[in-house]
């Protein structure tokens, strides 16, 4: 994916960190395959995920762009989307919602989540 989803600033390891404005400026309507990960701080869960997301930032370069939003300190999007729980995945194509995950996965089922659409 050529085109930036937010500034360099907001990207750690390969992931980025969205907020609330980069989803009201349809920032993440670019072309390929974009995963989002809403979670917390506080969530034990998002935690566990997080090395998992990193791996797979690296592994999937150029395929898939990873980012994560906060919901405790962006509190706009997480309802536009319906999230109930935390960490909900979101797996966008081509700005496409094409599908969701909640829950902590482990890498062999976030691979055989992601690997579909991509």
């Amino acid at each position: 994916m050529n085109e930036k989803i937010v500034n360099d600033e907001a990207v750690h390891a390969g992931i980025i960190h969205l907020t609330d404005g980069d989803f009201n400026e349809d920032k993440l309507n670019v072309s390929g395959a974009a995963l989002v990960e809403f979670w917390a701080e506080w969530c034990g869960p998002c935690k566990m995920i997080a090395p998992i997301l990193d791996e797979i930032s690296s592994e999937y370069a150029g395929k898939l762009t990873v980012a994560k939003l906060n919901v405790d300190d962006h509190t706009e999007t997480a309802p536009k989307f319906g999230i109930r729980g935390i960490p909900t995945l979101i797996l966008f194509k081509d700005g496409e919602k094409v599908a969701v995950k909640v829950g902590a996965l482990s890498k062999t089922q976030l691979k055989e989540f992601l690997e579909p659409h991509l």
